[in-house]
């Protein structure tokens, strides 16, 4: 027996190497096929079972969302993260995050005081109240939000700081930004970026009120007029206009610090007879004019004119009447 034939006697010994080489890497691949397939295998039952448990947490977090309403702080930091629509106005999209953020900071404070409440029905009912004024606060601000883009009205973090820096002297007592976030934080269970987010929608959404306004604006001119004539004499202003304006008197000394609008600090800052002029209201409702009558170095005496805004709120309530507010949650009179 000859180990080769008489073909191979006629090959160059490179070439019989090559030979050689060639059946060992063939009988190589029939170890390494089969490896390769489970592995492939693993790969595809990988994905698999990671699609499957993506495709449990959705369908989880659309329940508990949408069928069940739950708002505990896991899906709230959820939608925080992960775009979330709980409703859209005019074609804008409110966010969840916002509508759970006004819920919890609403009704966070009765919860942990729910020993106060008469019963777990009296509880559920606040419950539902709560949820569906942060729903409509959602939404209004939804919709001041999409006006802003459309006007080209912002507000800039200076204004957001200022607004942060004036609250932490509310009501007349002077706080540490720390003591202020630990305030609201154990009675409202916001941080300082929640609490800014609800600041910046104030800010833009008062901005809003005030540029579409444009009766509020004339009215507030047709004021300026007759005090500029009558000497001041905001009662006499009152008379002529008639209900468009709300007249008011303190009757009596009233804290600076008192929570007013931003009345009686303005006042503050006047002398005895002194006039405000027209400006917004801190709540961003209208506008005010304030005259001072008298003050101490705590308390202040004045009047004031009110103009309310309407304009928003009326074109909301249009909104909702055309059937251009729709909510993908229900929040039935009692869960």
């Amino acid at each position: 027996m000859t180990l080769f034939s008489k073909n191979d006697n006629k090959k160059t010994e490179q070439e019989k190497v090559d030979e050689r080489r060639a059946e060992v890497l063939a009988k190589g691949r029939k170890f390494k096929y089969p490896l390769q397939w489970t592995k492939y295998r693993v790969v595809v039952n990988t994905v698999l079972i990671a699609v499957i448990v993506v495709a449990i947490m959705l369908v989880s977090g659309w329940l508990a969302l949408y069928r069940f309403g739950m708002t505990d702080e896991f899906l709230y930091r959820v939608t925080k993260f992960v775009p979330t629509p709980v409703a859209s106005v005019d074609g804008e999209t409110v966010a969840f995050s916002d509508y759970l953020m006004f819920y919890r900071s609403g009704i966070i404070s009765i919860e942990r005081q729910s020993g106060q409440v008469d019963n777990e029905g009296n509880l559920d009912e606040l419950r539902s109240q709560y949820k569906r004024s942060a729903l409509d606060q959602a939404e209004d601000y939804t919709y001041a939000l999409k006006l802003a883009k459309e006007l080209d009205l912002t507000v800039t973090d200076e204004e957001i700081a200022s607004e942060f820096s004036r609250h932490l002297s509310l009501g007349g007592v002077e706080r540490s930004e720390d003591s202020f976030l630990k305030i609201i934080r154990e009675n409202f269970g916001l941080d300082k970026s929640e609490y800014e987010r609800m600041l910046y929608l104030n800010l833009i959404k008062s901005k809003v009120e005030a540029a579409i306004d444009l009766n509020a604006s004339r009215l507030a001119s047709r004021v300026e007029s007759i005090l500029k004539d009558n000497g001041g004499n905001y009662a006499a202003v009152a008379e002529t206009i008639g209900s468009d304006i709300i007249y008011e008197e303190t009757g009596g000394m009233v804290p600076t610090q008192n929570i007013d609008g931003g009345r009686a600090s303005t006042a503050f800052r006047l002398e005895p007879g002194g006039e405000s002029g027209r400006f917004i209201s801190i709540n961003g409702d209208g506008y005010y004019f304030v005259k001072l009558v008298d003050k101490t170095e705590t308390e202040v005496n004045f009047v004031s004119i009110k103009i309310p805004f309407t304009e928003f709120n009326s074109r909301v309530s249009t909104l909702r009447e055309d059937g251009l507010v729709s909510e993908f949650v229900t929040i039935t009179d009692n869960e």
